[in-house]
């Protein structure tokens, strides 16, 4: 049974967690807007892509190829004329971001506008898929993309910004837990009250908790129905993985609530955590080509094995069985941090 002193506790921390209406802008719409920021403006979809064609052959072949590459709804030709020099004006004044050169051989040349960084390894990544195509060969090469087939950016970023957001709101959140009950006095009489620790903590965290919990649906819902990304898992596996992760951010939280001296103090630590976790978790950034040393730092990153199991679970429909290393590595890392954090508060009590 949950003691009274517990439930004291845990109607506190609601009702001063949602009372306030910008918190609650912060804790229900922003998880909201922010997957409809990632699935519609973050994307690294190629499309339209502004190209010129000089073909100084004019044979057959030349014209397939050049047909093949307008056809496919990527690349539109810009009228230019039918001369290398205007093909690289134009580039140079950013009217294009490709260029299919021909020189009299038939030989080809295909140009991207390097200045657009990711974009243009994408759109060079499909003219080679095109260009696979026109080879003469007995063999014919076909490419595939398994789990995502149209390589929707979406597909892969939205799951993603489940794990973030459950760290930006339940991190902010339990962060200022302590502080703020020393910052405005209250602490010392909760200190003489006959609450347990562990149930002060408990009715810190749980509220948070279960705050997290909702944005998990609620991100959840919004990727599932809004943007059509199906759930090919298991969904009691994407809320276990979700306790985890959470016993992570809420550790983790407390912890730096117990280190911290003011609410702006433990929001800024807060915030000097999220922005290397994120990075280092493989949300935009491939862990496999980082660095070994930062490599070996990302084992100790929560949030790196919570975007393994959402991807894995939403793309691929993975089980325990394949994602077992995860959860534990998350249980691990979450009691971890739960016990320091503790510890660390009976030092301040």
């Amino acid at each position: 049974m949950m003691s009274k002193r517990l439930k004291f506790m845990l109607k506190k921390e609601l009702l001063q967690t949602l009372r306030d209406p910008r918190m609650r802008m912060v804790i229900l719409i922003m998880p909201i807007l922010q997957t409809l920021i990632f699935g519609y403006a973050v994307t690294t979809d190629v499309k339209k892509v502004d190209t010129a064609v000089v073909d100084l052959a004019g044979t057959t072949g030349t014209r397939a190829i050049t047909d093949q590459f307008i056809s496919s709804g990527i690349f539109v030709q810009k009228q230019i004329p039918n001369n290398y020099a205007a093909a690289w004006e134009a580039m140079d004044q950013s009217e294009i971001q490709a260029m299919i050169l021909f020189n009299r051989q038939g030989q080809m040349q295909f140009v991207t506008d390097g200045s657009r960084g990711l974009s243009a390894g994408v759109t060079a990544g499909y003219a080679a898929a095109i260009l696979a195509g026109n080879q003469q060969s007995s063999i014919t090469v076909e490419s595939r993309a398994w789990y995502n087939p149209l390589l929707e950016s979406r597909n892969f970023y939205v799951p993603g910004v489940i794990a973030m957001m459950v760290m930006v709101v339940t991190l902010i959140l339990s962060s200022m837990a302590v502080v703020r009950e020393v910052e405005i006095g209250t602490m010392e009489q909760i200190m003489v009250t006959p609450m347990k620790r562990w149930e002060f903590i408990a009715g810190k965290l749980l509220p948070f908790g279960a705050i997290g919990m909702v944005n998990v649906l609620v991100v959840t819902a919004v990727a599932v129905l809004w943007f059509n990304i199906p759930l090919q898992g298991s969904l009691p596996l994407l809320m276990l993985g979700a306790v985890l992760y959470l016993m992570n951010t809420l550790g983790l939280g407390l912890l730096i609530s117990t280190v911290s001296r003011t609410q702006q103090q433990a929001m800024l630590s807060a915030f000097f955590v999220i922005f290397p976790a994120s990075l280092l978790s493989g949300f935009a950034f491939p862990i496999a080509n980082m660095p070994g040393i930062i490599r070996f730092f990302t084992i100790f990153n929560p949030m790196r094995y919570m975007m393994t199991i959402l991807r894995d679970l939403f793309l691929k429909g993975n089980g325990l069985d394949i994602l077992w290393p995860n959860y534990l590595a998350m249980f691990l890392l979450g009691t971890a941090l739960l016990t320091a954090a503790t510890l660390r508060f009976k030092k301040t009590g």
